[in-house]
């Protein structure tokens, strides 16, 4: 049964991906995953590229300049908002004490800085807006950092996309199993430790 709603979801999404308002829609989650909540782009960017392989590197360049957007909004969140709003929502989730660890590891090294704006843009931003970077520092960092990312998934799915998708309609109960056990751990260790 939940295979079945799972199903008609991953065929929902394909048939959006194919539409007129796809990337718009990238464009949005990417702006947002940039700037204040991660939601990971890549839910609509792979079914797009699975719909139109021959968009594939545009879509990449959607997701990575809208990503580089949202995290000039982040930066501006960091850096004129941190202490009035950024630290009371940090405080109210218990993420106070890992972010100012963050902030502090990521300040003097950066690599750090291209590795948090690849895998957590939002709260990189943030962090970038909140301590002497600069926001040339933040932009460039989201560029390469979120770039990379949307391209190296963009490259991949250009050129095996049509195999991913053979892939996935064959075995999509096993790839939905695999999923809700990595979800279910992730869970699991994240919050029950």
């Amino acid at each position: 049964m939940i295979a079945a709603v799972l199903r008609r979801l991953y065929d929902w999404i394909l048939a959006r991906a194919a539409g007129r308002q796809a990337e718009v829609w990238l464009g949005a989650v990417s702006f947002v995953d940039g700037a204040v909540l991660p939601i990971p782009p890549e839910l609509l960017q792979i079914p797009m590229a699975i719909a139109r392989p021959d968009r594939t590197l545009r879509v990449a360049a959607i997701g990575t300049i809208t990503s580089a957007l949202g995290a000039l909004a982040g930066y501006a969140i960091g850096a004129l908002l941190y202490a009035a709003l950024a630290v009371p929502l940090l405080e109210m989730t218990g993420h106070l004490v890992q972010f100012e660890g963050f902030k502090h590891d990521v300040a003097s090294n950066p690599w750090l800085w291209l590795l948090g704006f690849c895998f957590f843009p939002s709260v990189t931003a943030i962090a970038a807006g909140s301590v002497p970077l600069g926001i040339g520092g933040a932009v460039l960092g989201s560029i390469i950092g979120r770039g990379s990312r949307f391209f190296v998934i963009g490259t991949l799915l250009k050129y095996y996309g049509p195999a991913a998708q053979r892939l996935i309609d064959r075995y999509f109960h096993l790839l939905m199993l695999g999923v809700a056990v990595a979800m279910g751990g992730f869970v699991l260790v994240r919050y029950a430790v």
